[in-house]
């Protein structure tokens, strides 16, 4: 039998060291498909919706950081993987996606479905080429591996259904060493670690601010934050390598952060930034006092989110390694004791919110979340839809142990949680995996939970079922306005996962919670939580402006001016009179 394109393209990925496929099958696609089958060494995993096929191929990405691959068929197959290679690339998740064509003789006639993924694709992806020839395919796949594994992100192959099946050209097969390139630790030049060190050295009160550039780097991140006294503050791509072990943790911030990580910032002398392109510019501190020092791989993140006085361009490892030596240990405790204590608090703060009284509806969010952080197993992979769900992921899944989280942390986007945890459970099927699900976000890509039991994945999916857009709603009301468009008639989620073959539990007593979560996690197959909690909890940010408060009134004004006097009793009882 003839080798194919894509007999050639499939072994390219092999050696590349690519396990499996997520895509949706069609006819531009019969090709490839026709070539996995036949090796049987690429598992290809049928999803119900390409976007779930780009979130489940960059949630493996992450959680394995190794090449991970999705595919769409074309046109409309393709388009659909946009949203999750945003996502992807954004995040720097290592994915190689397979945009299939139409014929290529049709091209560029207006044909049925004919769309440009080369052009479509541009912006989130560090590659993306059309294979017009037999003569391009091996060479292409090379170059494309190369770009999302040494550069971090997506890589895009255009590949028209005709060429696919053509007869491959002879060309030397690549080496699976000449593939798997790694990312280099990039160091600093002496010079700026020098700088970096008499900065630190005559400063007065440190404080860390760690992001994912820290992955790798926890054991050298504690071992600074002790030679300087200083607390470590994580944004939320960081959290998973920062919390664990660090006697030196004080929490998030930002808008889903913590009061204490929020003052152990702005509260410093040296803020020094290893790692983060922590996006909000409202929570760096704006002292003219205040030094700011920043390192990244990426020279265009420095100075971009916050004025800073000294940018170093190097790999957090690599830069710490060059910088403690030089460093003198401080004495002055007296910083980083205010910010522990002040985590000690809010930390217990945080955790009363997640108790519930036998009885006493509604649920608080909270509750659900703690729950499973207290029963989860420590090496538990957590994802989470964007919104609230990631407010309760952040406050309440502790990285402890060998425990991830993965997120639409960069992208933002909605229903990526069920998506992420699939490719989590395909690349660790021992592991528990266990999905933050909102009820916007769940509903969104609800095709994809069909096919747990098709695909036989263990996932437990828990609904926070608010019945609304909830951070949506509260961002309206931040502002002042009523909030619209943000109500969701809901199903009885447990019910309708029963009718597809999986086991549901549905919870609406805060007494119900602490043994439906022990269910659901020693239950084999999947299980899907609905639990039915208020749609009234605040999720109130680390810093309250003038201006939110003013929203507020204006929002229980206008609420009660137009006959929602019950939202306004509602949003009291709930986070006033507990």
């Amino acid at each position: 039998m003839k080798k194919t394109v894509a007999d050639q393209f499939v072994e390219v990925l092999a050696l590349a060291g690519v396990k499996r496929i997520y895509g949706v099958v069609g006819d531009s696609l019969n090709a490839l498909t026709e070539s996995l089958r036949r090796r049987g060494d690429i598992e290809w995993v049928p999803m119900r919706n390409e976007e779930s096929a780009a979130f489940a191929a960059g949630a493996e990405a992450h959680l394995t950081g190794q090449l991970a691959v999705c595919a769409g068929s074309c046109g409309p197959g393709n388009l659909h993987l946009i949203n999750g290679l945003y996502d992807c690339h954004r995040s720097r998740a290592p994915v190689l996606a397979i945009a299939a064509q139409i014929p290529s003789v049709e091209l560029g006639t207006g044909y049925f479905q004919e769309t440009h993924p080369e052009v479509l694709f541009k912006e989130c992806s560090h590659y993306c080429e059309l294979v017009s020839g037999p003569n391009q395919m091996q060479r292409t796949a090379e170059i494309a591996v190369r770009n999302a594994v040494g550069k971090g992100g997506v890589a895009v192959v255009v590949l028209p259904g005709d060429i696919a099946m053509l007869k491959a050209e002879d060309a030397r097969a690549p080496t699976p060493e000449s593939l798997r390139v790694s990312a280099s630790q990039l160091m600093p030049a002496q010079e700026q670690v020098e700088q970096m060190a008499a900065l630190l050295n005559r400063g007065g009160r440190v404080t860390l601010l760690c992001g994912a550039g820290c992955e790798g780097a926890g054991a050298q991140v504690v071992e600074l934050a002790k030679r300087l006294q200083a607390p470590v503050v994580s944004a939320l791509r960081g959290k998973e390598f920062l919390e664990k072990d660090n006697p030196h943790f004080v929490g998030l911030t930002g808008l889903i952060g913590y009061a204490s990580g929020y003052w152990a910032m702005i509260d410093c002398d040296v803020l020094l930034m290893l790692g983060t392109d922590f996006p909000y510019r409202q929570f760096y501190p704006d002292g003219a006092d205040t030094r700011i020092i920043q390192v990244d791989v990426r020279a265009e993140n420095i100075g971009k989110r916050t004025r800073v006085d000294l940018g170093v361009v190097g790999s957090v490892s690599a830069t710490v390694q060059a910088l403690l030596p030089r460093l003198e240990t401080k004495r002055d405790t007296k910083h980083l004791e205010r910010a522990l204590a002040h985590y000690r608090k809010t930390r217990e703060e945080l955790d009363s919110l997640g108790q519930g009284t036998v009885g006493k509806k509604p649920i608080h969010p909270p509750q659900v979340a703690r729950a499973f952080d207290l029963q989860a197993s420590d090496d538990a992979i957590f994802t989470c839809d964007v919104g609230l769900p990631t407010v309760w992921a952040a406050r309440y899944a502790t990285m402890k142990g060998g425990r991830r989280l993965v997120g639409s942390f960069n992208h933002g986007s909605m229903a990526s949680a069920l998506a992420q945890a699939i490719g989590a459970q395909k690349a660790f099927p021992d592991r528990q995996v266990i999905s933050f699900s909102g009820d916007g976000g769940f509903t969104m890509l609800m095709g994809d939970f069909i096919g747990l039991v098709q695909l036989g994945l263990p996932i437990k999916v828990v609904v926070f079922n608010n019945s609304s857009l909830g951070f949506v709603a509260m961002e309206q009301q931040v502002g002042g306005m009523l909030d619209v468009g943000t109500a969701l008639k809901n199903p009885d989620f447990a019910a309708l996962a029963e009718a597809v073959g999986v086991k549901g539990l549905r919870v609406e007593d805060p007494g119900q919670v602490d043994e439906a979560v022990r269910q659901a996690l020693a239950t084999p197959g999947p299980v899907l939580v609905d639990a039915v909690v208020s749609k009234a909890e605040l999720v109130m940010p680390p810093r309250i402006t003038a201006s939110m408060a003013a929203g507020f009134t204006l929002f229980g004004i206008k609420a009660l001016l137009n006959g929602r006097t019950n939202e306004v009793l509602e949003l009291a009882r709930t986070n006033l009179w507990r």
